[in-house]
C-alpha cells in the first residue's frame, strides 16, 4: 500500500507513487502556486547571507 501525504498546497490526500510527477503536490497547479510563493519571497530560508550552519565548519569540503 503506497504511502499517502497531503499537497502542501492545497491539503487533498497524494498517494505517494512514481505515477505522480507532481508529488508532493496533486496537480501541476498546487505546483506552480508553491513555486509562485517562493519565488514572491513568502517562504524564505532563515539565516544571514554567508552564514554557515552551525553543524557545518567553514574548512568542510563540499
Amino acid at each position: 500500500m503506497p504511502a499517502v501525504v497531503k499537497c502542501p498546497t492545497c491539503g487533498t490526500e497524494v498517494a505517494w507513487v512514481t505515477e505522480n510527477k507532481f508529488r508532493p503536490f496533486c496537480s501541476e497547479r498546487c505546483k506552480q502556486i508553491d513555486l509562485g510563493a517562493w519565488a514572491s519571497e513568502k517562504y524564505v530560508i532563515g539565516g544571514k547571507p554567508g552564514e554557515t550552519s552551525p553543524d557545518r565548519s567553514e574548512d568542510e569540503d563540499d
